[in-house]
């Protein structure tokens, strides 16, 4: 009922006790208010008394009604407003202390207690573990972290049940557990156990107790339980970051422990690979010959030279026909260097694509060219501190050229596909049967890394040109295949002897070494004897190789000095000298160069 309706019913009411009783005309006065006259009249109070009663009590029902209004909106307000406080607090917290205390400080003003507390669930342990979030009647009565028994405590009947659990003085000792006793000691009287659900599982339970007897209302229970259920999800969520964190953790220490066991397998890996081909090389050392042999005095003079230089860090160039032994003395350098206990590597230019020439010598990078499927320590690398022997550099590529020069001259190189400088500590040793004076003077091969090359030359000379060196080189290559093929040759038929001091040796010294090795397997005595016809040609029709080459370069020098004439001494040009001999004018002018052809008595004609 409204307040105007109460007022409309006083008002009838009034009315009505008016007209039932009427006031004698006798007891008004007209000096007075009817007022006066009613108050001081029994009549009057009577009337008043009665017509209030009624509409009295209503206000006070109306009263009553609009404060159980007002607490009930307060309290739903309250709610919502915890709701909302829990939310905020979830999704913007992550760290689980923090969630806790936040948690606690929000359920305190709206529910009243005075001790509340988390059991989370481990999965590792199958138990539950306290955190306690509040506790003001008996603090440190209750220690942090301790477990709690799935069996005989509300916490673990909530946990198992999904239910929540209300105790009270009348069904404590349903649960005769030590923590329960505790609780109790302390003086709590009443509680509520709420389970914690998140979707799929059950991740803890919220507890929550009072000093006062019935404390917890089923409205409590309700609005504890939706708290829970936030908190659940909170609490999974957080859960699950750690999880992650601690994953992530797991995964990056997984990651450098592989990063530094891949870096120790590469680094065996490189190990392995140098001590690999250091014992190739031993190998390849052992199948050549073991000691320079020899007394004449052209070898003499290159094995003086060796010594001088070795000692040095000099770089040096080893010229000479093929064959002739410049790997050899290339060994012998290393050998008697400060270097000889680290590695000699070789590196055979000539017999690499030139493709893969840097790649070889420098290495390369993962990814570096199709096919580069890992990283790759070049002959470079695999040298350090030791020598390394290049030999046929006269064919190496124009681009490598570059790559070479910048060794020499800066000492450090980069792996193709890098650009990270590597310093090279290694003496390099170079070898070429080539002209590279030559080559210089046609633009094939650059002039300064000639002259780089060529700090120190040692020119090894052709068998021919050491002929009283074959008796013994004869010897010794006859004791090495005679232990290889399990024979007992012990010399060399005279005849045969004779013909090797004859012949010119094209081939030199290999040609010499293979000429044996097949004698030696043919050989059925303990003499050593040679088919004629293996040599090429008779000895007495042996002809030396210089007055051929001298008679070339003669007819080289007439083709150019007849192509000068015809052109009037001019080189380049459509008309010029080198359209005729087909060769570039660069080539041309290195060849008149080089054979000491005269241009100027071809430009007056």
């Amino acid at each position: 009922m409204s307040a105007n309706t109460a007022q409309k019913s006083i008002m009838t009411a009034g009315e009505d006790s008016a007209r039932r009783n009427q006031v004698p005309e006798s007891l008004r006065s007209g000096d007075q208010p009817w007022r006066t006259v009613f108050e001081h009249s029994g009549i009057g109070v009577a009337m008043a008394k009665g017509a209030l009663e009624k509409p009295y009590e209503e206000i006070k029902q109306l009263k009553d009604q609009l404060y159980q209004e007002n607490f009930t909106l307060t309290r739903e307000r309250d709610r919502l407003r915890l709701l909302l406080e829990v939310n905020n607090v979830v999704v913007s917290t992550l760290d689980l202390h923090e969630l806790l205390g936040a948690i606690s400080t929000c359920l305190r003003r709206v529910i009243p207690h005075d001790y509340a507390s988390l059991a989370l669930y481990e999965p590792e342990s199958q138990q539950l573990r306290l955190h306690a979030l509040d506790f003001v009647a008996g603090r440190g009565s209750m220690q942090e972290g301790v477990p709690v028994p799935m069996e005989g405590t509300p916490t673990g009947l909530a946990f198992r049940s999904r239910q929540p659990v209300l105790i009270n003085q009348f069904n404590f000792d349903q649960f005769p557990s030590e923590l329960t006793s505790g609780l109790l000691a302390a003086g709590l009287k009443s509680g509520c156990c709420l389970p914690l659900l998140s979707p799929g599982r059950v991740s803890g339970v919220l507890n929550v107790a009072s000093l006062s007897e019935n404390a917890f209302t089923e409205a409590d229970v309700e609005l504890l339980g939706q708290v829970a259920n936030q908190m659940g999800v909170a609490i999974e969520n957080t859960l699950s970051l750690y999880q992650i964190v601690e994953l992530h953790n797991n995964l990056t220490d997984e990651k450098l422990y592989l990063q530094e066991a891949y870096a120790e397998i590469s680094k065996l890996k490189d190990q392995l690979y140098k001590e690999n081909l250091a014992l190739r090389e031993e190998i390849d050392q052992a199948s050549m010959f073991e000691e320079i042999v020899g007394s004449s005095r052209a070898l003499h003079r290159v094995l003086s030279n060796v010594a001088k230089v070795a000692p040095t860090d000099s770089t040096v160039l080893i010229t000479g026909e093929t064959g002739t032994g410049k790997e050899l003395i290339a060994r012998a350098i290393h050998k008697r260097s400060r270097r000889s206990e680290r590695a000699f590597v070789k590196v055979n230019c000539a017999a690499l694509p030139p493709s893969l020439i840097a790649s070889e010598l420098f290495g390369h990078e993962k990814g570096a060219f199709t096919g580069a499927l890992q990283r790759r320590l070049g002959r470079f690398e695999l040298a350090e501190g030791g020598s390394i022997f290049l030999d046929e550099i006269g064919e190496l590529p124009a681009e490598t050229q570059i790559a070479l020069l910048r060794v020499l001259q800066e000492r450090e190189f980069e792996r193709v596909g890098g650009g990270q400088p590597i310093a090279a500590d290694v003496r390099v040793i170079a070898a070429t049967n080539r002209d590279l004076k030559a080559a210089v003077a046609a633009g094939t091969f650059r002039a300064d890394l000639f002259y780089r090359f060529n700090v120190f030359p040692l020119a090894v000379p052709p068998l021919r040109e050491r002929l009283e060196d074959i008796p013994l080189l004869v010897e010794y290559f006859i004791g090495r295949y005679a232990s290889q093929a399990g024979k007992k040759v012990r010399n060399i038929h005279k005849r045969t002897l004779d013909l090797f001091q004859s012949y010119h040796w094209p081939g030199n010294l290999r040609e010499l070494q293979n000429v044996i090795e097949r004698s030696v397997i043919l050989c059925e005595g303990e003499t050593l004897s040679v088919d004629e016809s293996w040599l090429g040609k008779e000895p007495d029709q042996a002809q030396p190789l210089r007055p051929l080459a001298e008679k070339l370069l003669e007819q080289e020098k007439e083709m150019i000095e007849s192509a000068l004439a015809a052109s009037k001494g001019r080189v380049a040009g459509r008309s010029g000298a080198a359209v005729k001999v087909g060769m570039p004018p660069s080539t041309l002018e290195a060849r008149i160069k080089a054979l000491k052809i005269d241009k100027k008595q071809f430009s007056s004609g």
